[in-house]
């Protein structure tokens, strides 16, 4: 990609510059590729990584740790945080092309696999990668939607009784989490979003901990610890539903580690020296540390207040019902959380369709002017036309699809299913070797495509075991008509 100079648009950001910028490299107010200089630190690259993988998904893990049982549970986790921690340096080192320090940026995940594969595989990982992205923005809409639906019920209870039957509808909770996403929308790229990651990240630490200590609390009360070390026995269910329940929790454990489809576009926050491929690296590593902790304790403590019958969500699920202002305060948490991650993980979306379309029209006015205004405590502003209209229509379009298909969240599973291999693990392999010129069928080569043929074979289990879980949600289907 040339440097930028006048008049040239600056996709990272999402807008073009309204002062010239001369790409003095080496400057204090540039990098080596012309853009402003980048501030990220290991810290900040650490909370965007954590806003994206620490998801609510986080308090379902007791119910994947029951269907695979004390031994093979937590050996999964520790499986898959390996996978995903060394993947992700293979793709770390694939930020930049040619030599790690000076060479050509790539911006985007695209703009790597377009430097070091090219040819079609870049059309494949765009299409996957994207779709990906969609999905996982109606997937947190649902997703709030459900711990907003499990506060009110939460206080219902506390009123009526534990076995009242409290039915709330969702839809409302769904439009104002929509009008939360509109308004958070217009922050224009990763830089500025540090901050939102960081509330996002403290949030996430917030409820995985009370699920954790109301875990704990359940044992110490009943003094027993429950489970057994194959997971759910055959009678509780059949052999075809242990067998299903198995590969999805292969998938949920899985995915539940992947932010792949976002790394590159991380790193591209962050500021030199050291290269960027360091300090991503360790951002890796203390992002993924934090998370298999977390992982592993909530999971852990889940199955073994409940056992076999593990809710799907520890908050929302209503395994806990006591103390009820404590629930209502995590749920409140996943909420605030999943406003972050949800513009954590759409703005490379944002970008690129802003990109493409400036690059199609570059004297379109719509398109490229900026207003700049003032706002008061956050200072001055830059509005775009086009990315006001462009992603306040994204938004409604995920929020309507959201109410229409209230079981999204399974197709989520597939979509996420699909994309795991070939983004968190196919990729970044081949990026890899390629980059470094590894010999076919050399040791290494040969453990690198073990790996990833692996995690294929899991891939196609988990996306089997999400099909089987849509099937079951199209027969009770009601559109716009989701209560709990």
């Amino acid at each position: 990609m040339s440097k930028m100079g006048d008049n040239q648009i600056n996709p990272r950001q999402g807008f073009e510059l309204s002062v010239p910028m001369p790409p003095e490299v080496g400057s204090k107010c540039y990098d080596d590729d012309g853009r402003l200089k980048r501030t990220g630190t290991v810290w900040t690259a650490s909370a965007h990584i954590i806003t994206a993988v620490i998801g609510s998904g986080v308090l379902s893990l007791a119910w994947a740790v029951a269907q695979l049982g004390w031994v093979a549970g937590p050996a999964v986790m520790l499986l898959f945080s390996f996978v995903t921690f060394y993947t992700s340096t293979l793709l770390s080192a694939c930020y930049r092309s040619g030599d790690p320090v000076i060479g050509k940026r790539n911006y985007t995940y695209t703009d790597a696999v377009r430097s070091n594969l090219g040819g079609f595989k870049v059309k494949i990982c765009g299409f996957v990668q994207y779709l990906n992205l969609f999905g996982v923005a109606i997937g947190y809409t649902i997703a709030s939607s459900i711990s907003m639906v499990a506060i009110k019920r939460s206080n219902c209870f506390y009123k009526n009784g534990d076995t009242a039957p409290c039915h709330v509808n969702s839809n409302p909770y769904m439009i104002a989490f929509g009008v939360a996403e509109i308004i958070f929308s217009q922050i224009p790229d990763f830089d500025q979003l540090w901050w939102l990651s960081i509330v996002a990240a403290v949030m996430s630490f917030t409820y995985s901990s009370i699920g954790l200590g109301l875990g704990i609390a359940k044992v110490v009360e009943t003094g027993t610890i429950k489970g057994s070390m194959t997971g759910i026995d055959i009678g509780a269910v059949t052999e075809t539903q242990k067998i299903w329940r198995s590969f999805q929790a292969l998938g949920d454990i899985a995915f539940a580690y992947s932010y792949s489809l976002i790394l590159i576009e991380i790193q591209d926050t962050i500021k030199s020296p050291p290269s960027e491929a360091k300090t991503m690296k360790k951002a890796t590593l203390v992002s993924v540390a934090t998370t298999t902790l977390f992982y592993m304790l909530c999971g852990c403590m889940g199955y073994a207040a409940f056992g076999d019958s593990s809710p799907g969500n520890l908050l929302t699920g209503f395994g806990f019902f006591n103390p009820y202002w404590l629930i209502d305060i995590a749920n409140a948490a996943i909420v605030i959380h999943l406003v972050g991650a949800y513009q954590v993980f759409v703005q490379p979306l944002y970008a690129f369709v802003e990109k493409t379309v400036k690059e199609k029209y570059p004297h379109s006015r719509f398109i490229t002017k900026d207003i700049k205004f003032r706002l008061p405590v956050f200072g001055s502003y830059d509005l775009n036309l086009f990315r006001l209209v462009w992603r306040t229509s994204f938004v409604i379009v995920t929020t309507v699809i959201s109410m229409i298909l209230p079981f999204f969240n399974d197709v989520v599973g597939l979509l996420g299913a699909l994309g795991f291999w070939p983004l968190t693990v196919y990729l970044p392999v081949e990026m890899y070797i390629a980059q470094k010129r590894i010999p076919k069928w050399s040791t290494r080569w040969l453990c690198l495509q073990t790996l990833s043929g692996a995690c294929l074979i899991i891939t196609i289990a988990a996306a089997a075991g999400s099909i089987a879980g849509v099937i079951s949600d199209l027969k009770i289907y009601k559109p716009f008509k989701t209560s709990y």
